[in-house]
């Protein structure tokens, strides 16, 4: 298709739509690229979202066998009220529950307990310590009486200040 004259090539119309072609090209490269970055960001907060390493924390069966331990033991609970669809527990399991110093204290100090909020065993305790949602965190002594909590996701260096505020026996 060479055998365009010039004059022909380099007509107004002929300039226009090529420029029209390239511009619509580069449009399209652009979207594409928008639209698979934007897929690539979605999936990887949703994997950051949902994500849960394994956590080395001896847990407790259930909240009476969490009693009877702390009974027989003398150590204060972690009743750490949490479920499964609730993101920010998710988090929190990730970024505090599977930290190395959180589970060496917890496991030589306390007898913890996860309440999952949407079984029956999880309402009665959450009816006991007048809970509305996840997650929440609370310490008590060995018969069960609040010694500290917090409503809400915590950060490790919060969940550690719990810890310390509840051995040193301060009220918050």
């Amino acid at each position: 298709m060479m055998s365009e004259s010039p004059s022909q090539a380099t007509s107004p119309s002929a300039v226009h739509e090529m420029v029209v072609r390239m511009h619509g090209s580069k449009r399209l490269y652009f979207w594409r690229c928008f639209w698979l970055s934007f897929l690539v960001v979605s999936l990887a907060y949703a994997w950051y979202s949902f994500y849960v390493p394994t956590n080395h924390i001896d847990w407790a069966d259930n909240f009476p066998a969490a009693q009877q331990q702390a009974a027989a033991s003398g150590k204060p609970m972690i009743l750490y009220f949490t479920g499964q669809w609730c993101v920010p527990c998710r988090i929190m399991k990730r970024e505090v529950w599977a930290d190395e110093q959180v589970t060496a204290i917890v496991n030589a100090q306390f007898i913890p307990v996860a309440v999952d909020v949407n079984g029956l065993e999880g309402a009665e305790v959450m009816a006991r310590y007048n809970v509305a949602g996840s997650p929440v965190t609370f310490i008590t002594d060995a018969q069960g009486n609040v010694l500290q909590w917090r409503d809400g996701r915590i950060s490790r260096a919060e969940f550690l200040e719990l810890l310390r505020a509840a051995n040193s026996g301060d009220e918050s």
